[in-house]
């Protein structure tokens, strides 16, 4: 008996790769620079997820939590245990029930890791982890055509730059667009870049109440239908460059004003 075709994806079948921000210190902390509850988030995010879903039977959803000492795969469509059936108390969808589990196992876990060394000031979330393992899974996906893993922003980590733009030039050689929705009171220099770098959309939305609004008219939108919407985009992008101390350039240059200087080698170390 032959094999089951594998899933081909096209410009009107989407592969959606979340990135979800776990991290304590920025939705629980003192310094907290969000107005909406991890509870109420995920709400949103839960309806949004269903709604890509539902827009096409051959779409597939991946979510990956991304803490500050680690980053796993929590769920995935496409996988047998992912199946949509009733839990039996008839309150919540297996489905549901199942990721939400699998979240709260991941907290415990990464809050485990550092038990013994306890964080001190702002500490980030492990963004360029869980980059990396989204462009894993999409390059297994795209080379292998099967989809069986093996398996909100928090404030930019500097010693994470070179880890996390390695990972937006692996997704723009890809082809893979990198989408950020950032619902606390900073922008994300890095998660700007990695926007404009791969041809993402960028939203900070200014009403977090019509979060699910802003989740399905823009971020739902497959490739063939970008093509003639007019998404948000971004008044300027940050490319200032990060180092391990925590320094930058101090402009924020729009992309119009990106200019590069020529060197003359002869002399440069003269």
């Amino acid at each position: 008996m032959d094999s089951a075709p594998s899933k081909q994806y096209s410009d009107d079948v989407s592969l959606v790769m979340v990135l979800l921000d776990t991290n304590p210190f920025f939705w629980g902390g003192e310094n907290t620079t969000t107005k909406v509850s991890f509870s109420n988030f995920l709400n949103h995010v839960i309806s949004f997820l269903n709604s890509v879903l539902l827009l096409n039977q051959l779409n597939q959803v991946v979510i990956i939590a991304t803490g500050y000492n680690s980053c796993d795969y929590i769920f995935d469509s496409s996988t047998s245990e992912s199946l949509n059936v009733s839990s039996g108390n008839g309150k919540m969808p297996a489905l549901c029930s199942k990721m939400l589990q699998k979240l709260e196992e991941f907290v415990i876990r990464d809050e485990q890791l550092s038990k013994e060394n306890s964080p001190s000031g702002i500490v980030s979330s492990l963004l360029s982890g869980s980059l990396s393992l989204a462009l894993c899974y999409i390059q297994k996906v795209l080379r292998s055509g099967r989809l069986h893993p093996n398996p909100r922003g928090s404030p930019d980590g500097p010693e994470q730059y070179v880890g996390v733009m390695n990972a937006i030039f692996s997704a723009q050689r890809s082809m893979v667009p990198i989408d950020s929705c950032i619902v606390g009171v900073q922008h994300s220099a890095f998660l700007q870049q990695a926007s404009y770098i791969t041809g993402g959309v960028y939203l900070k939305p200014p009403q977090l109440d019509g979060l699910f609004q802003y989740l399905s008219t823009v971020f739902a939108t497959d490739l063939h239908s970008r093509s003639f919407l007019q998404l948000p985009k971004p008044v300027g992008v940050d490319f200032r460059a990060s180092s391990v101390f925590g320094q930058a350039n101090p402009e924020v240059k729009l992309p119009t004003d990106r200019k590069r200087k020529a060197i003359d080698l002869n002399t440069a170390y003269n």
